[in-house]
């Protein structure tokens, strides 16, 4: 069994186009049938702010592998000097069961996360025929740096300005040095949300804060799920989602847009739609695009299953007897 982590991922390289492409592939496999993933479930013990998420799933096709992502979320871990998430990852041969490769990796975690929003942005970009994008992230941490990596990458040239904005205030220094020429730091989430046409949330908030309604014509990545109050998002008609199983629970804004205004999973546009019926480019689909990625177990398996390949073909690990 082959061990990675952060480090040998690192080494072996990210390359977000490869990643977002994963993405695709990925998500035209499960839209072919040939995926499962069970509903996950949530362990909480003690604070109930914390949990721990088990996310078992299979993909086949091309990848043909199973397994299962084993997620820490603790919120407060700051305060110790501790990332917020911990994440681990088991593949399994999917003939024999045979135990493949051990992962103890969040920026593998991280790096699922923003190559799903690359294909939401992909999308979107495609479909409004948009030549320059002004992108707004609220939320510097882990997620909120990787979100900027990989919209730096995609956009290349077209990326116009970035505005970024946290609670805890941002250094300059901590954007990389290419971008730092066209990179605003907010003093307030409100000038990242109403000036950009991407607009990535990537917050740990506990409470909802954005009291108004979204920019006509945006793009709202809505990474950390939690951040919109549902009375300015109520007249947003372009909802999409990755799965709405796992999406309208855990008190979501889909959720709270389920609850107090009745949204139904007839209304919104999953992923699959998105990527394999052209759904962005259908007619009905107008105005502010307001995306809601729960986080699919099967995403998961495609990248680690990527880097478990490419770590076998240049001999980067630790081989586990």
């Amino acid at each position: 069994m082959l061990y990675l982590n952060d480090t040998h991922i690192q080494t072996l390289g990210i390359n977000w186009h490869e990643l977002t492409d994963i993405i695709r592939d990925v998500m035209r496999t499960q839209d072919e049938g040939e995926c499962v993933h069970p509903l996950k479930p949530y362990l909480r013990f003690k604070n109930p702010e914390n949990r721990i998420i088990a996310m078992p799933a299979y993909v086949g096709g091309a990848h043909d592998l199973a397994g299962m992502k084993w997620i820490a979320s603790f919120p407060n871990n700051h305060l110790h000097g501790l990332p917020r998430a911990h994440n681990t990852l088991i593949l399994n041969d999917a003939t024999t069961g045979e135990p493949l490769a051990f992962l103890n990796s969040g920026l593998l975690s991280g790096l699922r996360t923003a190559a799903v929003s690359g294909v939401m942005l992909d999308a979107y970009i495609e479909a409004r025929q948009i030549e320059r994008i002004k992108l707004g992230i609220i939320g510097w941490g882990p997620i909120g740096r990787l979100h900027l990596d990989m919209c730096a990458a995609l956009l290349g040239e077209r990326l116009e300005s970035v505005t970024l904005y946290d609670l805890r205030g941002i250094e300059l220094s901590t954007v990389k040095a290419e971008l730092r020429n066209i990179t605003v730091i907010a003093d307030r989430w409100q000038t990242a949300y109403r000036e950009s046409d991407v607009i990535a949330t990537c917050t740990v908030s506990n409470k909802r804060y954005i009291d108004e309604a979204p920019k006509n014509g945006a793009l709202l990545l809505g990474v950390s799920l939690r951040d919109y109050i549902a009375d300015c998002m109520v007249d947003v008609q372009s909802i999409v989602v990755d799965d709405w199983k796992e999406v309208c629970r855990e008190n979501t804004d889909v959720e709270q847009l389920h609850l107090k205004y009745g949204l139904q999973s007839t209304d919104v546009i999953t992923l699959a739609d998105v990527v394999c019926r052209d759904g962005l480019l259908n007619s009905e689909v107008q105005g502010t695009v307001f995306f809601n990625p729960m986080g699919l177990a099967i995403f998961d398996i495609g990248v680690a299953g990527y880097y478990w390949r490419k770590a076998q073909r240049l001999g980067i690990g630790v081989n586990l007897n």
